[in-house]
């Protein structure tokens, strides 16, 4: 089992002088006709650049990538950086809390023409507005759209008689009886820290959508029923030993579940990159689902996650940057970059870049299912942050749930006061 979560400031005082020399490598601008994108993934680097190809015929301007892959520090040096004149043209960045957190700076452009421009042409999901809202003003256009789904094997599947999941009963049918047959049914984890809120947000928003949202908003509390409910259930995979060991990662479930070891693993559709590079051929071998709602009276729901491009007040090329968020969402671009990344995009007019995407994209939209927010982006960053170790914990020790549960409410007090204060100010 891994240890506990290092403390975030040694972390971030040992990345940050170096990404923050990153990040100031852009402070001298671009040469005309090119806008720099700052971003903390490395796996991005190759679909900005080929967003930027096709923004060059499209705009006469190339997006030229620029990535510190240090996820813990790449906010901070941000945020840092916005103070001074030395911060980046464009950045890549989350959508939520976090994106409100970083418009409160006043170092972000205001992008509500650039995104009514988009609905007006039918190149966004208007839906998606909130999330890349503060004060009823956008300040960041959407780059994916990632959809949070269980990935399984087909093949293994239809070896021992099993569908995609339909109704929660189907889903738990599919656990007893790939466990029957000596495959660990679910991948879980809390290695690489991050991946502990999976399962929590996954089974809540199955089981009463509504609370999730109200819970990751701040408006109900984790002391509720309704959560211990949602941690009860988790408990009870463990207590069926449905779960992988949580020190497995995402990049070693991959092969495991496209070599028949792994049953099921939830995560975005982004990991499909990662499985396609452990041998997953999708639409064949490869297929997703979204869970099904434990509670049939309840209104579907699927979890999503997004990206959002924001351009900064201080860059040093901020009248391209501008022009640049103005083409963004242009389906040439959206193609270039989504049919790179092989995952969802915002653009509904651009078609999918795989068949896994493409049946999903079917189902949500055609179903009307209701887009909830990834619980990265949900709440004050700092309770986040906290409440990931938090139930790390808890899987690491699942009859720990109601302690686990406390302590969770306890720091969302702290914390949404905080965040309340702030708003006033």
């Amino acid at each position: 089992m891994p240890g506990p979560a290092p403390d975030r400031r040694t972390v971030l005082t040992a990345a940050a002088a170096g990404a923050l020399a990153t990040a100031c490598a852009t402070a001298g601008g671009q040469p005309p006709g090119k806008v720099a994108v700052l971003g903390d993934s490395a796996a991005w680097e190759k679909p900005m650049a080929a967003a930027g190809a096709a923004m060059k015929s499209v705009a006469g301007l190339r997006l030229v990538p620029e990535v510190n892959p240090s996820l813990e520090s790449f906010e901070q040096v941000v945020k840092s950086s916005l103070r001074t004149s030395k911060t980046p043209d464009m950045l890549k960045y989350w959508s939520g809390y976090r994106l409100q957190d970083l418009a409160r700076t006043g170092g972000i452009v205001d992008l509500t023409r650039q995104w009514d421009r988009a609905v007006g042409k039918g190149w966004v999901d208007a839906s998606l507005r909130d999330a890349f809202t503060y004060r009823g003003r956008v300040y960041a256009l959407p780059m994916n759209l990632a959809y949070w789904v269980f990935f399984y094997n087909i093949e293994v599947f239809e070896e021992h008689r099993l569908q995609a999941p339909r109704t929660w009963a189907d889903f738990l049918t599919a656990c007893e009886r790939l466990k029957e047959s000596g495959i660990t049914p679910l991948h879980g984890s809390a290695a690489d820290r991050w991946p502990a809120f999976i399962w929590f947000q996954e089974i809540l928003s199955r089981q009463d959508p509504r609370f999730y949202e109200d819970l990751m908003n701040g408006r109900e509390r984790y002391t509720d029923p309704r959560a211990e409910r949602a941690l009860r259930t988790v408990e009870s995979f463990f207590d069926k030993d449905w779960f992988t060991p949580m020190d497995m990662s995402h990049a070693s479930a991959a092969p495991a579940l496209v070599h028949g070891k792994v049953g099921m693993v939830p995560c975005g559709t982004w990991l499909g990159s990662t499985l396609v590079g452990a041998g997953a051929k999708p639409g064949k071998n490869l297929g997703a689902f979204v869970l099904p709602m434990a509670d049939p009276k309840a209104r579907p729901c699927v979890v999503f996650e997004s990206s959002g491009l924001v351009s900064t007040v201080k860059g040093p090329d901020r009248t391209e940057a501008l022009e640049a968020a103005g083409n963004w969402m242009h389906p040439a671009v959206m193609k270039a970059f989504s049919h790179s990344l092989q995952d969802g995009c915002p653009n509904p007019k651009v078609e999918p870049p795989n068949p896994v995407i493409a049946g999903l994209a079917k189902k949500v939209r055609g179903d009307r299912l209701w887009l909830l927010n990834r619980f990265w982006e949900q709440g004050p960053p700092e309770l986040v942050e906290a409440t990931v170790d938090d139930l790390a914990g808890f899987l690491l020790n699942p009859s720990s749930h109601r302690k686990v549960l406390r302590t969770m409410q306890d720091r969302a007090d702290e914390a949404w006061r905080v965040w309340r204060e702030a708003e006033e100010t």
